[in-house]
């Protein structure tokens, strides 16, 4: 069963719950999931990668919404984003432990023979794509910055 699959009977559990905040978050994903459909034009199936990445934004969104939010006093405004951010990550793979990116930035860097900053670009590419939707590019990127420095 596709990711968007996924969501759709979500949206419906969620719907004969009556669960508001999760319809919320789900409405939001079906709608960016649709956005990307039309978007890429007369291919109408995204691949599990473009899914992932829809699913990743969004909850990134909704953590950096919730972070300005509590720098600014408004926890009330705050929990609504992090409880969305929840509801959607369910449908994220596992993430990684930085020990596991570790090993897999290691592996690549020797694998390629990366030395100093110029190759990073080059460790970023192939680390994301194999990590995706298992790590945050953030990480990843602090990680592979701090083995080629």
């Amino acid at each position: 069963m596709s990711l968007q699959q996924d969501v759709m009977s979500a949206l419906k559990e969620a719907m004969k719950a009556k669960d508001q905040m999760a319809l919320t978050a789900l409405r939001a994903v079906k709608s960016a999931i649709l956005l990307a459909q039309t978007e890429s034009g007369a291919k109408e199936d995204l691949t599990e990668e473009q899914e992932l990445k829809i699913l990743q934004k969004q909850v990134k969104q909704r953590r950096d919404s919730a972070a300005i939010y509590i720098e600014q006093g408004r926890e009330d405004l705050a929990a609504p984003e992090l409880a969305e951010a929840d509801v959607i990550a369910q449908f994220l793979p596992e993430a990684l432990t930085d020990e596991e990116i570790e090993k897999v930035v290691v592996t690549t860097i020797d694998q390629i023979g990366a030395e100093g900053m110029k190759d990073m670009g080059k460790v970023m590419g192939i680390v994301s794509k194999e990590l995706a939707g298992q790590a945050d590019g953030k990480t990843i990127s602090n990680i592979v910055r701090q083995k080629l420095a």
